[in-house]
């Protein structure tokens, strides 16, 4: 009734076979032991703990993703060159977070951006397509760490514990200097400007808040719309968008206003746009009656009308980089956990367990009847295979006893074939 079965008659004494049985399993890794008057044996507890590991693998990772979930965060920050960031709360531009997450769980570090390096096609068809994006940037572990230099490439992110930084976005930064009307320096700061297409067309806003005064005297507030294009495509070419991503031509497009900017209100504005629909914000007008404006390249200045001071295009155009910090814990145990479960996967569908017997008894004649059987838990063509090989070497041991008026050279054959193996 079992699957793979084989039997022969033997003159060795039933003793001799059940050794000689139990010899073989073992030798061939069967967990083999004498029961009664048969050798038991059982292979492929493997099997059993392929599919353990597997379950308790999905277990690791189902509560490593929701321990990530719980308390990851996930934060973007713009940065012109020579500046520097410190993972606190106040500094992202954005932030997200777990359910759980609390502001003492963040990574205590912080980095400066102290170069970007961009290079482009610079012909064919893929003329403008990046060929490298890299931040150079020195960081720190902590109030006291020691100071340490790191490139940041795309897809290179830096890693400190649990968190991530990672390079996701570039630009320029023109540096502008503004002036009132007694020539004194008000502003000169590096104003990161917004892309717009691949070629870094940029635009942005420039505000002037505080220690601005006009010719009168009266405290004001200053707001330039600023369009910028790293390789301008000249006068009378009929657009103003960039033409290449690199600075081979940069030109900054001004308009200039004056007036309240809204940022005392209380209420939160973009830092990239100009609110030029606010009644208390004034545009200068030219000698024409429009609003002024003007196309400077570096090192230029546009005079704002009245004795009002001055903008000027610094030579010194910065690049900016923008970073993507991400902390999740849980993802070393959630790819411990994947790699198991398919460890675990592989070695329930491959293994296969099965159980052997051997017997040995004396026959009513007194020869030893030996019969040896299998059964698999699983489905398996190699199971009577393998039947017919441990038979065969059992029968090695104790070969078939000839019958009286046999053929001895048909008596010393191997034993019955075990059924269901395939016929060669």
């Amino acid at each position: 009734r079992l699957p793979a079965y084989a039997t022969w008659r033997t003159a060795a004494a039933p003793e001799e076979v059940r050794e000689a049985a139990l010899r073989t399993l073992r030798q061939r890794r069967f967990r083999a032991h004498l029961s009664g008057d048969a050798v038991a044996a059982e292979k492929g507890y493997l099997r059993e703990a392929g599919n353990l590991l597997f379950h308790i693998a999905l277990i690791v990772m189902l509560i490593a993703f929701a321990w990530g979930q719980l308390f990851k965060t996930e934060g973007n920050k713009l940065i012109v060159e020579g500046d520097g960031f410190a993972n606190t709360l106040t500094q992202y531009d954005d932030f997200k977070s777990g359910n759980l997450f609390d502001d003492d769980d963040l990574v205590p570090f912080s980095f400066t951006l102290k170069k970007f390096t961009g290079t482009y096609e610079p012909s064919g068809p893929n003329k403008g397509t990046p060929r490298t994006y890299q931040a150079d940037i020195d960081y720190s572990v902590g109030a006291d760490g020691e100071e340490r230099h790191r490139t940041v490439k795309v897809n290179e992110p830096l890693e400190i514990d649990d968190a991530k930084v990672y390079l996701v976005s570039h630009g320029y930064a023109p540096t502008v200097t503004v002036r009132d009307g007694k020539g004194q320096v008000v502003y000169r700061q590096a104003v990161p400007l917004l892309p717009l297409d691949p070629n870094v067309t940029s635009q942005g806003a420039i505000k002037v808040m505080d220690g601005y005064k006009n010719a009168q005297g009266k405290s004001e507030q200053l707001g330039f719309a600023a369009f910028f294009v790293p390789t301008f495509a000249g006068a009378g070419k009929g657009t103003m968008f960039s033409q290449f991503p690199a600075l081979r031509f940069p030109v900054l497009s001004l308009g200039a206003y004056h007036g309240d900017l809204g940022v005392d209100a209380g209420t939160p504005q973009n830092i990239y746009q100009l609110d030029t629909k606010n009644p208390k914000l004034k545009p200068f007008k030219d000698a024409k009656g429009d609003i002024l404006k003007s196309r400077l390249l570096p090192g230029e200045t546009l005079t704002l009308p009245g004795g009002a001071g001055s903008i000027t295009f610094d030579k010194d155009i910065k690049e900016w980089a923008g970073f993507q910090i991400v902390q999740q814990p849980g993802t070393g145990w959630a790819l411990t956990g994947a790699v198991a479960a398919i460890f675990g996967l592989a070695g329930s569908l491959f293994i296969q367990r099965r159980r052997v017997w051997v017997r040995a008894v004396a026959g009513a004649d007194g020869v030893t009847v030996v019969e040896v059987a299998g059964l698999g838990r699983s489905e398996s063509a190699k199971l009577p295979e393998e039947i017919g090989a441990l038979a065969a070497l059992v029968h090695d041991k104790a070969p078939t006893q000839p019958d009286a008026g046999s053929d001895p050279e048909q008596s010393a054959a191997t034993p019955v074939p075990a059924e269901g193996a395939e016929k060669k």
